[in-house]
This record gives structure tokens, sequence and C-alpha cells, in this order.
């Protein structure tokens, strides 16, 4: 029986070890692939190129239109940071008010929002691009950023909706009596105790804004405001004919780091925040 269970268990290991490796394997080739030349990219496919070089990095750091990727990374990390603000602040006090709060129809818009989460973001696409074309927003970052100041995100309201419905009431109902009113009681007993909700709701936000391609592709316009993912697509030609393959993998392999230091730094927080959520509905 016990060398039953230890083989069942190494078969799972190996199973998942396995798994792992088939899905990181692109991210690999990608890196590796972003050392070589260029015309060994394709004619030496393997992981351990024959030859190795930077020139990939050099070339592709000049950008594009005479701006820098230097400058698409800066826009990129600003325009991340403002998204991250303006979720946590209004995604906050949204979800606060639906865990809370008592309220007419807290019920009904609750359910409202939850409906949108069901509602495909293409089907608003061509609203929201009149609406904002006709506020003259098109060309800048206001399409993007200005909804995260509204709590458009459905999904980081119901996350910390149910991450303060989990919280003891007793703590809150210790501070009113002590005289804290319903905004002290949220700025200082919900936002610390919701920190690590919080905490998911900014690494979402970074991961989705910065991996965003869609909207970047129809609201900017102009070489000087491209964010990273916007601008990887101009080492891409007409008709999908890519002009500069190492270029292209070597910004593409440095667009990954900052994900992956986010990731990893809060990592502890971000775990917590998930596993929490679901204590209780």
């Amino acid at each position: 029986m016990k060398t039953r269970t230890i083989l069942r268990h190494s078969l799972t290991h190996l199973f998942i070890i396995g798994l792992g490796v088939f899905m990181i394997y692109p991210v690999i080739w990608m890196i590796v692939s972003s050392f070589k030349p260029n015309n060994m990219i394709f004619s030496d496919p393997g992981i351990i190129p024959k030859a190795v070089t930077i020139e990939n990095y050099l070339t592709g750091w000049k950008g594009y239109a005479g701006t820098s990727f230097g400058t698409f990374f800066v826009n990129s990390l600003t325009m991340c940071a403002v998204a991250i603000v303006g979720n946590v602040i209004s995604c906050s006090m949204a979800g606060y008010a639906f865990a809370r709060l008592k309220f007419a129809g807290r019920g009904l818009w609750f359910a409202v929002m939850m409906a949108t989460l069901m509602l495909p973001g293409h089907v608003t696409l061509v609203p929201r691009y009149i609406l904002f074309n006709t506020f003259g927003w098109v060309g800048s970052y206001l399409p993007i950023l200005v909804p995260k100041f509204l709590a458009t995100d459905a999904f980081f309201v119901f996350l910390l909706v149910q991450f303060m419905r989990s919280l003891p009431k007793e703590v809150e109902e210790a501070a009113i009596i002590d005289g804290c009113g319903k905004i002290g009681v949220f700025l200082r007993i919900i936002i610390p105790l919701a920190s690590p909700a919080l905490v998911t709701t900014a690494l979402f936000t970074f991961l989705w804004t910065w991996d965003d391609f869609f909207n970047h592709l129809l609201y900017l316009t102009s070489p000087d405001t491209f964010t990273v993912s916007r601008a990887l697509r101009t080492f891409v030609g007409d008709a999908g004919a890519v002009n500069n393959w190492g270029g292209a993998l070597a910004m593409s392999t440095l667009s990954i780091i900052p994900a992956f230091i986010l990731f990893f730094s809060l990592q502890k927080y971000f775990v917590q925040g998930i596993t929490t959520t679901g204590i209780k509905g």
C-alpha cells in the first residue's frame, strides 16, 4: 500500500512538472530567441542558441517614430499607477456600500452590477467610443483611466464586497460606540483590515492595464502616448509581416519583467486576498 501511494504521488508530481514545463516553454523560447541574431530565430528554433547577441535589445529600444521604448515604459507605468489608484479608491467605496451600508435598492443594484460581469466588453465598445469621441478624449489616456475612478470594474467590487462581508462586525460596532462615523469606520477600520483584497485589486489592475492591447490600440493614436503593449504592435508591418522579430522578442521579454516583479513581491498578500474572499457569502 505504501509503495502504491508513493508511486501515485510520484506520477502526480511528474505530470504537474511536465505540464508546468509545457506551459512555460513559450516564455523560455521567447527569452532565448531574443538573444539570437535575427536570421537565426527560426532557422535555429532550439532553446540553446548557437550564437548570442544583444543587438535585438539595442535596435528594439530605439522604439518607433523617434520615440524610444523608455518612453513607452514610462507611459505604461504611469497609466497603471493611475488605474490602480482609481480602482482601489472607487471599488473599495462601492464595495463598502454594498457590504455594510443599508440603502434602498441595494440588492437590486448589486444584482445589476453582477449582471454586467456577464456582459462582453465588445457589446459596449461602439457606444463607449462614440461617447469618448464626443468628449474629445480619443487620442488621450482619459477613455482608459476615467472609468477606473467610477467603479466600472464589477469584478473588483464583487471581490471587495465578499471580503468585507467576512470581516467581523464587532470591530465596526466598537468603533461606532467610540464615536466613529461611517467614513471613519471605512478609513480606519475597513481599509486596514481589507488590505489583502486591496492588494489583489491593485495587482490585477496592474496586470490587466499593462497587458491591455485592444483599448490602447483603439484610443491611443500618437506615438508619444503609446504604451508598451501598443508599441509592440509597431514591429508588425502591413498584412502581419514582422520586420524585426528580434526587436519584437527583445522588447516583449523586457515587458514581462515589471509584471513578474510585482506579482512575486506581492504574492503573499495576493494569495491571502483570494483565499479569504470566499469565507463568507
